[in-house]
């Protein structure tokens, strides 16, 4: 119940005085028209008169124009005749002249009213009003415990403040905390009273007061309680419930008569189909894989939101009204729209539409959702069937039908099985025995009355597919069998496919339907990428349509279409694919520009710019056309005939003082699009500020979360001086508050905005600064959000394994037909620059360097046109473009990196294998091998081979000999990639080399026969006998070993059996009687072989000094039978007497005397020996430590620093040029590096650099050398396991002068002059690089070849026996390095 007070000017009602205004107004209005044609017409009756008072004066006609009757009579009947058509002519064009007159009359009064009107309804609407309830508050009757909801709208001028009353008391929510809950939300004020009780009951009002009156509005709530009687009393009645929500009951006595209770609310009158719904978000295109959920959700805004009731929604699917179910889930409410799928099936896929009523009708949106098969049970089994329905329900039989799953890569279907489920049971039973071809199947044995479901499995040669999901539930019934006799006939293929554009990720495919279209289930799309061999599915659910949009597709990627007809027998044959298209959007006329502003106006003439529409249309927008006209009129005169390219124009010949507007169309291959709005007045007047204009074409790029690139271009008004900076503005959408994002003004037009929040949104501004000021804001740039492209890439910078070349690569996520990729470095425009090329092969754009230096650093960036602003940069400097230069150098200057060089090892037989080991070689290598400057060719005699898993090119000569003597050199050439590698084996290490090679020639014919696999050596036994032992090998029954004492032979009491493989000769109760020289001979038809094991005591039990390297430095060690330090052992080196010290340190073990050097230096080279004197007589051994040998020695000790390659012996060099001393170091672990000039440390400075790059490259750089930097320089390689120190001679002479000749003693090739690059580029960074000079290795290197003859573990070979001495394989001194032979063919 409401009232209200109207005061005195609210007695008239509005639309009267709306009316009244309107009828004078236009009254006013139609009387100054009246009178401005009534002055038009005394105008017209005064010239009229005018022209009648200069037409009285007659005409005299002369004498020879006089005519006769008759011609007087005819000229008078023509003349009247073409005066008649005259007077025609006149009326109508004053007839014309009147109505286009008073048309432009009456548009100019129709303005002028709607001027008037349009002040008129401001004027109104500043009246005042007191408070008006539209919506009263209405009674409610509810339960106990139950909540309540009473609200209204009310309006007024100013907006009324509403108080709620309860009993005339004021209710306060915060007296009592979760009672009442007071709410004003769109004008709808709500007061909720929560947990109704008895107490409650009582009458509310609400009270809306403004400065000009009050309302009030008054309704009663009553609380019901349920008592015990009362329920007793529903119970026992007959209730029901209308459609108006109103209850009534018949009283136990049957009277019939209905009584109205009272006791559910009352509803509002508002219905949910009369409420203003407008959809915002809307769910997409989707896909989903079976078994997984998905939601549809679309968000709205609903006027007015009332809790209680929500709009009406309905969901379809391909037209069909989906209804709430276990399947699917519906929710509305909260401004959102949901439909939840919680277990996806192919059934599931389709076009979903949501519709929503409102009060004009209703709202709607649609969108496809895919669903794909999930993963097969086996590899290669197909999909599940779906659509499983029943038909023709009988008393023992059900008709089962389904649609066949698509299969584009699987194998074809073989044919269904058909399962069934009883209600209530979760046992599934198959149906029948063999697969079915067809997609129907009778299954029989049911039993009447019960209920059952069905599901169908699909059958191919891989495997069986997962269940389809299962039919509805189905009753078995009494009825009669109706079965259609049905020909087994699979479609025929569809006609022809047509694909055509659609947007950036769809294509709208269409096809003729096939011939006979019976029983047609729908048709599958399948796609393939042009060039793939693998098609993919499009849909996965039958269409029964012959047009199809295929969404998901990559842009600007190009596809073909082929379309497959199914019905009940399965799948038709394929229809031929259609023609290749690219995924673009359609070709359409541009959208309108907009964001028209003025950058400059002198008078005369004003220059606008515009920004570019936001669709193009799907072709690159190449024209403008711009239109103006005068602020007060409205007719618009074309500026430009011929299209404008940029988007910015002068207009000329302007009228000073006069408000211009201005519209722009954008034109496109497909034409031309609408005008854009018009701009805002803009006046023709100069500018004469000091200050600049305002900056224009704001732009984007590199947009990521928290960060992007803002660019501008500069003010085309500068003011009173040039511009030396801008400040850039950011705000977030919405927002007025400005923040400027740099404190200090830049000069460039570009700045990286950080900080940003991911996900929100900003706008941007660019303010111009000079000497005088800061000038005007440009226009506010578009919203944009702080969000990277789904699958943005960043530049990567590389180089060509191909060509070595430097460049920078983009690939794009999203690209369009007309693309293209522009590149900037410092965020200007490259043109045609000589220093770099841009070459764009599909998605990737790459900018190679011609001859990169220091001057190509910066920043670079790429911007991909006609996309959603797919860009990128990135920042080349000095430390990468040195990396990428170093790595270039060495893709360009390949060599063959080697784990090994080549070195040589004795085999069986005495042949002797010179190999090396690449780290990689490929299967188009090829070698020569270079014996004393003559190529020798595989052939008789040796044997020439490689292997590429292991990397080893080696030769086999056969038979060694005096004249192999000299220089082996291999060059190998694979692809690019050259090296070689050189062995010197002359003089003593040749002498070891054949010596070795013709023992083991010996050892191999000694083993043709009978011979000894470990000669003789002696064990003690547990009753103190010495036994003399031999094991023998290559024996037979005929073989017999006989044992000599001192050439006496010995019969021992046992004959020894040489078959066991071991023979032994017992000395019990050895003594000095026993003392002397042992010999065993096995012999048979085949040779003889003789073991000696000398225990007299007489000759010589010592081994030749040997070398060995150590941690601490090398070796010098001699292997003997016995060692004491008793025994008096004299070391000397070049005649003198060494003692033992910390860099001499003399020791020994039990079989072994030694000496160490540590440190070893220059200083130690030349010969040492060792003196043993036993107290009877005096052992020497002698080692010749040679510069040669200890050099040699030292590479191949591979654990010490040493430098393997690179540095010269002499560098000759003309002043201001560049110096770059370079090479390899190695060493385990890393050496340090130390560089010296005349023995003192070199320094890093700004001319001199020293860098130790990786632990591998170390480099001395000079830069412009003078004559000053001439002297003898040093590097220093060393770690824990020693050193290297390698001496160059640099001599710099002046421009001009004669290049010095090298010093006596150097190779004049060694005078070269190295010019340093602009950027140090070492030639690679593998391991171990070749050396560049000849080397003389060690006399013999270990390979993995295992020697044909074991080592002999005789304590006292004499010089009779051939068995070289204990822990001394061959006479050569031992091998420090294996190489992985390769398995022989």
């Amino acid at each position: 119940m409401a009232s209200k007070v109207i005061p005195w000017y609210k007695k008239k009602h509005v639309s009267q005085v709306k009316t009244d205004y309107a009828y004078h107004h236009t009254k006013h209005v139609s009387k100054q028209h009246t009178e401005s044609k009534s002055s038009s017409k005394s105008v017209s009756q005064a010239q009229a008169q005018a022209t009648e008072a200069m037409a009285e004066q007659a005409y005299t006609v002369p004498v020879f124009r006089q005519r006769t009757a008759e011609e007087t009579e005819e000229y008078q009947r023509v003349s009247k005749n073409v005066g008649k058509g005259l007077a025609v002519i006149q009326e109508e064009l004053h007839r014309m002249r009147i109505a286009t007159k008073a048309q432009v009359e009456s548009l100019e009064i129709q303005k002028e009213v709607k001027g008037m009107m349009r002040k008129r309804v401001d004027l109104l609407e500043e009246i005042p009003k007191l408070p008006d309830f539209l919506v009263a508050l209405r009674p409610h009757t509810v339960w106990e415990k139950t909540p309540v909801k009473l609200f209204c709208t009310v309006e007024g001028n100013p907006r009324p403040i509403v108080k709620w009353y309860k009993d005339g008391v004021p209710v306060d929510p915060l007296s009592t905390p979760g009672k009442y809950k007071i709410e004003n939300k769109y004008g709808v004020h709500s007061l909720i009273v929560s947990r109704c009780v008895v107490s409650d009951t009582a009458e509310y009002s609400a009270v809306a007061t403004n400065q000009h009156g009050t309302a009030t509005s008054k309704a009663k709530i009553i609380v019901k309680s349920k008592s015990p009687s009362f329920l007793k009393t529903l119970l026992t009645s007959h209730v029901f419930l209308c459609k108006h929500k109103r209850l009534f009951f018949t009283g136990p006595a049957g009277a019939g008569e209905s009584c109205h209770l009272g006791l559910v609310p009352h509803l509002t009158e508002i219905h949910a189909s009369k409420l203003d719904v407008s959809l915002l978000d809307r769910f997409p295109v989707s896909f989903g894989v079976e078994g997984n959920s998905i939601r549809l959700v679309c968000t709205m805004v609903v006027v007015p939101d009332l809790p209680n009731i929500p709009p009406i929604a309905q969901w379809y699917r391909d037209d069909k009204l989906l209804k709430p179910s276990k399947l699917v889930e519906m929710s509305v409410g909260g401004g959102a729209a949901s439909l939840t799928l919680p277990h996806l099936a192919k059934d599931d896929e389709g076009l979903y539409t949501l519709r929503i009523f409102t009060k004009d009708g209703t709202a709607e949106h649609s969108a496809y959702l895919f669903v794909s098969d999930a993963a097969p049970s086996a590899p290669g089994a197909p999909g599940a069937p779906m659509s499983v329905k029943a038909y023709d329900i009988n008393s023992d039989y059900v008709l089962v039908a389904w649609k066949p799953p698509n299969t584009v890569n699987e194998a074809p279907i073989t044919g269904y099985f058909v399962d069934r489920c009883e209600a209530g049971t979760d046992t599934w039973v198959q149906c029948n025995d063999a697969p079915v071809k067809i997609c129907k199947y009778p299954v029989h044995g049911l039993r009447v009355g019960h209920s059952y479901y069905f599901r169908v499995r699909a059958v191919n040669s891989s495997g069986i597919s997962r269940p389809s999901r299962k039919s509805d539930k189905v009753t078995s019934a009494e009825g009669p069998s109706d079965v259609e006799d049905i020909m087994p006939r699979v479609p025929s293929a569809p006609g022809h496919v047509v694909a055509t554009r659609n947007t950036k990720s769809s294509v709208f495919v269409q096809w003729e339907a096939p011939k006979h279209l019976k029983h047609l289930m729908g048709y599958y799309i399948d796609g393939r990428v042009v060039g793939a061999k693998e098609w993919f599915a499009c849909n996965h659910k039958p269409f029964k349509h012959t047009r199809f949009v295929v969404h998901g597709l990559i842009p600007g990627e190009t596809y073909v279409f082929r379309v497959q007809a199914v019905n009940l027998f399965g799948l038709s044959e394929e229809s031929q694919e259609s023609s290749p298209i690219a995924v673009e959007p359609a070709l359409a006329t541009p959208s309108s520009p907009f964001g028209i502003t003025m950058l400059s106006s002198d008078g005369s003439s004003i220059t606008v710019a515009w920004k570019s529409p936001k669709h193009c249309g799907g072709s690159k927008v190449n024209a403008y056309y711009i239109d103006k006209r005068d602020a007060d009129t409205l007719v618009w005169k074309e500026v430009n005939l011929n299209a404008v390219t940029e988007r910015m124009c002068t207009v000329e010949n302007l009228k000073e003082g006069t408000f211009y507007e201005f519209r722009v169309t954008a034109g496109n291959m497909a034409g031309v699009g609408l005008p854009s709005a018009a701009s805002v007045p803009m006046k023709c007047e100069a500018w004469t500020m000091e200050e600049p204009g305002p900056a224009y074409d704001l732009s984007f790029s590199e947009v990521r979360s928290h960060s992007l690139v803002i660019l501008w271009r500069a003010p085309i008004y500068t003011g009173a001086s040039a511009v030396t900076g801008y400040f850039v503005d950011m705000a977030k959408k919405g927002s007025s508050e400005f923040v400027t994002v740099n404190q200090e003004a830049v000069s460039h037009r570009y700045l990286q905005v950080t900080g940003l929040e991911e996900g929100e949104s900003y706008v941007f501004r660019v303010r111009a600064v000079n000497a005088h000021g800061v000038g005007k804001p440009s226009q506010l740039s578009e919203p944009v959000c702080a969000k990277a492209i789904p699958g943005t890439k960043e530049i990567v910078a590389g180089v060509d394994e191909e060509t070595g070349d430097v460049f920078l690569s983009l690939e794009a996520c999203e690209i369009c037909e007309t693309s293209k990729f522009v590149w900037s470095k410092n965020y200007k425009l490259i043109s045609d620059c000589p220093r770099v090329a841009v070459t764009t092969k599909g998605r990737t754009s790459r900018l190679t360097f011609t001859n990169p230096d220091k001057d190509d650093l910066g920043k670079y960036s790429v911007i991909v046109t006609d996309t959603d602003g797919v860009s990128a940069s990135h920042t080349l400097t000095e430390d990468a473009l040195n990396t990428m230069l170093e790595l270039s150098y060495a893709i360009r200057h390949p060599i063959v990196p080697l784990k090994h060089g080549l070195n040589y090892e004795v085999l069986e037989k005495g042949h002797v294998r010179f190999w090396l080991q690449a780290v990689k070689l490929s299967p188009s290598v090829s070698y020569r091998f270079i014996v004393n400057d003559k190529e020798v060719t595989s052939g008789e005699g040796q044997k020439i081979s490689h292997d590429v898993a292991t990397g080893i090119i080696q030769m086999t000569v056969d038979h060694f000999t005096r004249a192999n003597e000299g220089t082996y050199t291999v060059q190998i050439h694979d692809g690019k990639a050259k090296t070689q590698s050189s062995l010197v084996l002359v003089g003593d290490v040749f002498k070891a080399a054949l010596k070795e090679a013709e023992f083991q020639r010996k050892e191999h014919i000694r083993k043709q026969g009978p011979h000894f696999s470990e000669y003789l050596y002696f064990t003690v036994t547990e009753d103190c006998t010495v036994m003399l032992v031999c094991k023998v090998a290559n024996v037979k029954k005929e073989s017999t070993l006989h044992w000599y004492k001192d050439d006496e032979e010995i019969v021992p009491d046992t004959p020894p059996n040489v078959m066991s493989g071991s023979c032994a000769l017992p000395l019990p109760l050895f003594s000095r009687k026993d003392h002397g020289v042992y010999k065993a001979v096995l012999s048979d038809d085949r040779g003889k072989d003789t073991s000696v094991f000398d225990i007299s005591g007489k000759g010589a039990s010592a081994s030749e000094l040997v070398l060995q390297c150590t941690p601490e430095g090398i070796r010098l060690q001699c292997y003997m039978n016995y060692y004491t330090e008793e025994m008096k052992t004299i070391w000397k080196h070049k005649e003198n007497k060494i003692a033992s010290s910390e860099k001499m340190r003399i020791g020994g073990t039990a079989e072994m005397a030694w000496m160490q050097i540590c440190d070893p230096s220059d200083k130690e080279k030349g010969h040492y020996s060792m003196e043993i004197s036993d107290g009877v007589k005096t052992h020497t051994r002698t080692f010749d430590l040679s510069g040669q040998v200890k050099s040699d020695f030292f590479f191949f000790c591979s654990d010490r620093g040493r430098v393997v390659g690179g540095l010269p012996d002499v560098v000759t060099i003309m002043e201001e040029k560049s110096l770059s001393l370079t090479c390899t170091v190695w060493g385990e672990p890393t050496p340090e590096v130390t560089w010296f000039k005349n023995e003192q440390e070199v320094a890093s400075t700004e001319h001199t650099r020293v860098m130790f790059d990786g632990g591998k490259f170390a480099s001395l750089v000079i830069n412009k050398v003078t004559p000053e930097d001439s002297g003898k320089y040093s590097i220093n390689v060393r770690n824990k396991y020693g050193g290297e120190f390698v001496e160059i001679t640099v001599s710099v002479y002046r421009h001009g002068e004669k290049i010095p000749e090298p010093k006596l003693g150097q190779a004049k090739a060694a005078a070269t002059t190295p010019v340093l690059p602009k950027s140090p580029a070492p030639p690679s960074k593998t391991p171990t690089p070749t050396p560049s000079k000849t080397q003389t290795p060690a006399p013999s290197m270990k390979s993995p070849t295992p020697a044909s003859t074991p080592i002999s573990k005789s304590p006292t070979p004499t010089p009779k026996s051939p068995t070289p001495p204990r822990s001394v394989k061959s006479p050569t001194p031992p091998r420090f390095m294996k190489s992985p032979t390769p398995p022989r063919k």
